[in-house]
């Protein structure tokens, strides 16, 4: 599957204060980052239930959704989103916690099936196909697997956090790359271990 460059990126989390600052919220992590680093604002959108803003790079327009329904809806937010721009499910970046990656891992992937993720389950629903690019924000996995939900539901101990962030930080300076479709790039130096590829570019 081709990727082409990105025009819309959604993050990915669960509204309400309660929820801010657990595991499930990366992808919302990403977008405060985002919208640090390009300067920009993410308001109320009730068409897309989400929060909704833009910002421009390299004279493209490239728009950013943070669902504002919980995370098992997440594609009543990014749907209608995708469809009122136009937007190929091609051309999304979906950033997202991962529980198969450590903390201090990110991970770029192209399609694949939703690996039991909630929110990319309903996301894939509702565009009718799973062919979006996603960024995976390593989160760790609890000891068992019936620990899943209140382990995501949890905020990480500061040192899982302190990783957590390096993490998004390491996506963010890949950024460019992707929205100018260079996976194969992007994904080589995201997934360098000790970032030094990245620091040499």
């Amino acid at each position: 599957m081709e990727v082409t460059d990105i025009a819309l990126i959604a993050g990915l989390g669960n509204p309400g204060a309660q929820y801010a600052e657990t595991r499930h919220n990366a992808g919302w992590w990403f977008l405060d980052r985002l919208v640090s680093r390009f300067q920009f604002e993410l308001n109320p959108e009730k068409r897309f239930k989400g929060y909704f803003g833009e910002f421009r790079w390299e004279g493209k327009r490239i728009r950013v959704i943070a669902p504002s329904v919980f995370m098992n809806r997440s594609g009543q937010a990014v749907a209608p989103c995708a469809a009122y721009y136009r937007i190929d499910p091609r051309r999304i970046l979906v950033v997202h916690d991962e529980l198969d990656l450590d903390p201090g891992d990110a991970r770029l992937k192209v399609g694949g099936g939703h690996g039991g993720h909630n929110g990319l389950r309903d996301i894939g629903i509702r565009l009718g196909s799973l062919d979006f690019l996603r960024l995976r924000i390593g989160i760790g996995h609890p000891s068992s697997s019936d620990q899943v939900t209140g382990y995501v539901l949890s905020r990480p101990p500061t040192a899982q956090r302190v990783l957590i962030d390096r993490a998004i930080d390491k996506a963010m300076d890949t950024l460019f790359l992707v929205l100018s479709g260079e996976m194969e790039r992007a994904m080589h130096l995201l997934h360098t271990k000790d970032g030094t590829a990245l620091q040499q570019e």
